[in-house]
């Protein structure tokens, strides 16, 4: 058994990882940030309740100070979050610069003084096109740097949904696991608001991966078409 510290935001792509590594028979503590997103306080909700639904603990830790000289749409200094499907170019808008850099170097920093084996991370090829830092030559660069700054004592980055779609996430998630993720908990919705838009990229993506699965979405929209 390997102790894994893995990234909960909050959404169907982490809640499904939680739920991999602890089926893959690994003991699991789950980590959140506040980093001054425009959804945080909705994301922050959703990875308390997911966390209390496996058991497991969560550290939350609010990196927004840090935060507040990076630009981008999806975080509260920022313009408004676009609308329209992740392929869209004004999706770029929601970059957050190096976002996945800090998450790993802090958890790396962690996992060590905790003496855990290794980082999970949900990111995934629907990612690939928008955010660098969920490509697989970065995760595959973090990996040698996380090993070489602890000095091995962290051995791992595990990134098991790296070539898969939100699609395939979902299958994984709603045909496979037991038990399946708590889907109804999850947060994905970009927006600063307490129902999901059902318009904006990543409301979009995700209606779209349950409709391609044949499964019921069981949360709330203001819109679904």
């Amino acid at each position: 058994m390997s102790k894994i510290l893995v990234s909960l935001s909050g959404g169907i792509d982490s809640t499904t990882l939680l739920g991999f590594i602890l089926n893959g028979g690994h003991q699991a503590t789950a980590i959140s940030f506040t980093y001054g997103s425009k959804h945080n306080k909705y994301e922050n909700e959703a990875a308390r309740k997911v966390a209390a639904f496996y058991a497991v603990e969560l550290l939350e830790l609010d990196i927004s100070q840090a935060m507040q000289n990076i630009q981008s749409n999806l975080l509260l200094t920022g313009g408004e979050i676009p609308e329209g499907h992740y392929a869209a170019e004004n999706m770029k808008a929601t970059v957050v610069p190096a976002r996945n850099m800090i998450f790993l170097s802090i958890m790396a920093g962690i996992a060590e003084s905790k003496g855990m084996d290794g980082l999970a991370i949900g990111v995934h090829a629907g990612d690939h096109a928008i955010y660098p830092d969920c490509r697989p030559d970065f995760i595959s660069h973090m990996y040698q740097a996380v090993k070489h700054a602890t000095d091995d004592k962290v051995g791992a980055i595990m990134a098991p949904f790296i070539n898969m779609d939100k699609r395939q996430i979902v299958n994984i998630g709603g045909k496979i696991l037991e038990p399946a993720p708590p889907y109804h908990l999850t947060r994905t919705c970009y927006k600063d608001q307490p129902v999901a838009c059902g318009k904006c990229g990543s409301c979009v993506e995700r209606l779209e991966a349950f409709k391609l699965n044949y499964l019921t979405d069981p949360i709330e929209y203001e819109v679904t078409e």
